[in-house]
């Protein structure tokens, strides 16, 4: 008899199956999001044609944002996305959560952050409108590397209105 992984058995593209009520949802929404991110994964690679090594750092960014900020941290459905929580992640999470933040990470994990939301556009989990302003909130470069260099010039009690602004 054999066991097949209950990501398999779950609907992965529908919204329904990432609320979070409890710890064992928690636990079943990782696996599962690990599915997703394996189908984003062969959409990149298959469908979108990109080298394996940017096809698996955008899955990677992506995986990072889903399952450490929005599972984990938050503890929110990963379709309940908005230009505001993008901008609390790379603004300010994961600054501080980071042992070395920098731009050339952040822009990875944007990048992967913009890309699945756009394929979750695609699939029709994501209104394209909110997947836009995704995008337009991942492109916001200026701001995440002037929210990196200003956490690096924090001084003194400096951090309660450094951490205000996101």
């Amino acid at each position: 008899m054999s066991h097949s992984d209950p990501a398999e058995e779950i609907n992965l593209y529908d919204r329904n199956n990432y609320d979070i009520d409890s710890f064992d949802d928690e636990i079943r929404i990782d696996k599962t999001c690990k599915a997703l991110l394996q189908d984003f994964h062969k959409h990149l690679l298959n469908d979108r044609k990109l080298p394996p090594l940017k096809a698996g750092m955008m899955a990677s960014g992506a995986d990072f944002y889903l399952r450490d900020f929005m599972v984990d941290q938050l503890r929110t459905n990963i379709f309940d996305i908005s230009p505001t929580l993008v901008r609390r992640f790379a603004g300010n999470w994961y600054i501080i959560t980071t042992l070395e933040p920098n731009m050339t990470e952040l822009k990875d994990i944007l990048t992967g952050v913009s890309s699945f939301y756009a394929f979750c556009a695609d699939k029709k989990v994501v209104d394209s409108d909110v997947a836009t302003a995704v995008t337009e909130a991942c492109q916001q470069h200026d701001f995440y590397k002037q929210r990196i260099e200003s956490f690096h010039a924090i001084s003194g009690d400096g951090f309660i209105a450094w951490n205000e602004v996101c």
